[in-house]
């Protein structure tokens, strides 16, 4: 569903700008992820886990923007068909785009048993992803077509997507990434706006938002055990997780949104919501611990994590915004030209 709600016009369209925003709210928090794992490494971790892989998949998680969260949220407040919404979710949607092909590519080496394997397995994942794109999508684009044209959906073409979802999530889980990037690519070239991607989001999305999900949640919850951490080392230590992806994610979209043109407050604000994380974190972080590549400690630290800097973004954007609830949009419109989407 995420994948069929992800609007690829916006990564296309996106101007100089949002490509700067988008990378350093990527690139600053993976380093200081990368750097924290310094320090947690001795901490929360074994030598059965190379320091590579576990330095890279904590960069990673330090990385994520919730793109279904943050959409939420924008459409909650009024701002999704603002400049600004906008720019927001073409930001979120380069780093959902940017984010999973990171993570494959930690799993790949986590997963991999020697460097040979691991450059197979990144080698068929770039394959993989460019035949979807380069040949799939051509033809799913023009079968699309011609179902648009048809007063009602065949059952037949709703049975075929789902045969083209377990195909290509088995695809995946035999290259030696996770099932669910095949998932997610086959709804990436999906055509957001089509009718058979409206249609499949309003099918999937009753059982999806009130059965899979909440369970998705309690089984994390149920994985998550708070009690681990316990005393105030491992509290400090987890603060310290906090207060680094806060700073990753807050403060390389605001500066790099300010050197852009934006203002301060329009920045802050963008910084703001690159930091919300949600449910696309507990993805990432429920397949590292399937991994083995954090222990279950570390898991639960970085599950606070995820849901402080989520449950922390609407009220402290209402304060930045203040209660008019408006950005600056002129401003914002004639430092980043024109919006895309």
């Amino acid at each position: 569903m995420v994948g069929l709600e992800l609007d690829l016009g916006l990564t296309r369209a996106r101007t100089h700008a949002t490509v700067a925003i988008s990378h350093a709210s990527i690139v600053l928090p993976f380093l200081l992820g990368s750097t924290l794992a310094l320090v947690l490494y001795p901490r929360l971790s074994t030598s059965d886990v190379p320091f590579t892989v576990f330095a890279l998949f904590l960069g990673v998680s330090m990385s994520v923007t919730a793109f279904p969260v943050l959409a939420r949220i924008l459409t909650d407040r009024g701002m999704h068909r603002s400049r600004m919404g906008a720019i927001a979710l073409t930001c979120a949607a380069v780093d959902d785009v940017t984010a999973w092909c990171l993570l494959a590519f930690v799993v790949s080496v986590a997963t991999a048993s020697d460097v040979g394997v691991a450059v197979r397995t990144v080698g068929l994942s770039v394959a993989y992803i460019a035949f979807c794109f380069l040949v799939v999508r051509p033809l799913a684009v023009r079968l699309i077509a011609r179902t648009d044209r048809l007063e009602r959906l065949p059952r037949g073409v709703v049975a075929g997507v789902f045969v083209a979802l377990l195909a290509s999530a088995l695809a995946t889980e035999w290259i030696g990434i996770h099932a669910i990037f095949g998932a997610f690519i086959l709804g990436a070239i999906i055509p957001a706006s089509s009718r058979i991607a409206r249609e499949m989001v309003q099918k999937l999305e009753d059982i999806v938002v009130i059965l899979l999900l909440p369970a998705f949640f309690a089984y994390t919850g149920l994985r998550t055990q708070i009690g681990l951490v316990s005393g105030g080392t491992e509290w400090l230590l987890c603060a310290v997780i906090v207060a680094t992806a806060s700073i990753g994610k807050f403060g390389g979209s605001t500066l790099a949104a300010r050197l852009s043109g934006l203002t301060w407050r329009d920045s802050s604000a963008l910084g703001i919501l690159m930091n919300t994380r949600g449910l696309m974190e507990l993805i990432v972080l429920n397949i590292g611990l399937d991994l083995k590549v954090i222990s279950p400690r570390l898991f639960a630290m970085l599950v606070i994590m995820a849901v402080v800097t989520t449950l922390a973004t609407t009220p402290i954007l209402h304060v930045v915004q203040g209660s008019a609830g408006e950005l600056d949009e002129a401003r914002a419109g004639g430092a980043l030209g024109e919006a895309p989407g």
